[in-house]
């Protein structure tokens, strides 16, 4: 008899299709996951820390933030080395280096040790972004990249999740040393076995890894023969499927922006000219900008979910957290469903479904939240704002594989790095905004629930006031389908002159 964690694992491999390609997404969806479980680590034993080190609640604010701006400020050198080095290996080193800091942190005897294994940590974290967004380009085709990139993705929620409820627990078992110790400890191994298991794939989608396929068969960045049935004209198009994408637009007959197809490798030019190109390109600057306006919503709740759970429905902790917990199986549903509905959209010849599926997404989100935030009954706000969440997390996946499509793969890395960049300054201020905004909107007089952040009312009202910034993300997303066509179409003539 098969032993039921076997029938798991093949179930899973069926999945997401196949041997290899399940190897490939566990790994990457094990960075992400390991990058946002590490971030939480401060966050989780702040209570114990600031007993044991005098640390006052802006001391702890400055250490997630000090971390959050590095990596955002780190994000694009390493960006810019995904375009030109080994990838694997640098990803792998920096898990290391990640990893070392939160060891340092654990025994830190001073604030300033905390602060400086912070600034390592968030230095190390801005590598993981653009490496694994320009690994899984590479690795998959553009028919199924929104799927896969749905599968990848809910490393980063479930780890977030569990690295926040992992520390709070050791901390409470054992001390808050003990959980920068543990959660340091899985950094080695996974970055031996990232090193052992995945081989350096081929720049522009030379090895592109096939539903079904059993082995990678892939190192050194040598690019793996296309199968025998493949159309021959896929070649001028690396990275995109005949079947997909690449076909829908050349079917249409979408002509490119001269001025912006590329005639040269762009992997050597520097990095102040990739920013300026990546910027030129419309539909690009506007998925930074839905992207970025959606995780500023997200922190904001993330920061302020327990203390809107507990002051507005008047629930205990721990009830609060298992809420929660149901929050975030809803994010990672909608992540998954995501991806693989603007896939099938362009298999059909839908050629602008993937802004199409994030501006719907956001709109959605905003259409279950606003009433959910707005109703005092659990028992009908809680359906709502799980609807909510999961809309929440449709964002992703579609827009994460559109910014591939419109971008050279030689520039994936850095377009990636201006994204995460910009993403990490605005996603910084959001907690300061929703609690300066909660505050100003609390009621005169004595506010109710003051333990809990400064009224439940003014927290409600800013959570309501703040969705404004979903809408404007959903409608500039609905525009951008108009220029999205052509952007895919100058990506893919680029690829064609520089591949020749």
């Amino acid at each position: 008899m098969t032993a039921p964690h076997r029938l798991v694992l093949d179930r899973l491999r069926d999945v997401v299709g196949g041997p290899a390609r399940f190897r490939v997404i566990w790994l990457l969806s094990g960075v992400l996951g390991m990058a946002a479980a590490d971030q939480t680590v401060a966050g989780a034993v702040a209570p114990d820390m600031k007993v044991a080190l005098g640390v006052d609640n802006t001391g702890i604010g400055l250490l997630v933030t000090a971390a959050s701006l590095m990596s955002g400020v780190t994000t694009l050198p390493f960006g810019l080395l995904a375009d030109r080095v080994t990838r694997v290996r640098l990803l792998a080193g920096c898990v290391f280096a990640w990893s070392a800091a939160l060891a340092i942190e654990g025994a830190a005897t001073s604030y300033s040790m905390l602060l400086f294994g912070q600034l390592v940590l968030g230095a190390g974290v801005g590598a993981a972004t653009p490496v694994v967004a320009s690994l899984a380009g590479d690795l998959f085709p553009n028919a199924d990249r929104g799927r896969a990139l749905g599968f990848i993705l809910t490393g980063e929620f479930a780890g977030a999740a569990t690295g926040l409820v992992l520390a709070g627990e050791i901390s409470a078992l054992w001390s808050w040393r003990g959980s920068f110790w543990v959660v340091a400890a899985v950094g080695p191994p996974l970055a031996v076995v990232l090193l052992r298991l995945l081989p350096e794939p081929a720049r522009g989608g030379g090895s592109v890894v096939h539903v079904g396929d059993a082995l990678l068969g892939v190192g050194d960045g040598v690019a793996a023969s296309p199968p025998e049935d493949a159309d021959r004209d896929a070649a001028v198009v690396p990275g995109a499927a005949r079947s997909g994408l690449a076909e829908a637009i050349e079917d249409a007959g979408i002509v490119p922006h001269e001025g912006l197809v590329l005639d040269s490798d762009p992997a050597g030019r520097s990095l102040a000219w990739a920013v300026r190109y990546v910027l030129s390109i419309r539909t690009n600057v506007v998925i930074i900008l839905a992207s970025a306006l959606g995780y500023f919503y997200v922190a904001g709740m993330q920061t302020f979910a327990i203390v809107f759970v507990r002051g507005r429905f008047d629930v205990s902790q721990s009830l609060a957290t298992l809420m929660l917990v149901g929050v975030g199986a809803a994010v990672i549903a909608g992540t998954l469903a995501s991806g693989q509905v603007s896939d099938r959209l362009i298999g059909r010849g839908h050629v602008t479904s993937r802004p199409l599926v994030g501006g719907v997404s956001l709109l959605l989100a905003v259409a279950f939240l606003l009433p959910g935030f707005g109703l005092s009954s659990v028992v009908v706000a809680i359906p709502l704002l799980l609807l909510g969440a999961a809309a929440l997390g449709a964002i992703n996946p579609p827009l994460d594989a559109a910014r591939l499509d419109i971008m050279h793969s030689r520039l994936w890395g850095r377009a990636e790095s201006v994204r995460n960049f910009f993403q990490t300054l605005l996603k910084s201020g959001s907690p300061l905004a929703f609690g300066w905004l909660s505050t100003v909107l609390a009621p005169p007089g004595p506010a109710d629930n003051l333990a809990q952040g400064g009224g439940a009312v003014g927290l409600t009202r800013a959570f309501l006031v703040l969705l404004s910034v979903l809408v404007v993300g959903g409608l500039v997303l609905l525009v951008a389908r108009r220029t999205y066509p052509r952007d895919v179409a100058t990506a893919m003539a680029s690829e064609a002159a520089t591949s020749r």
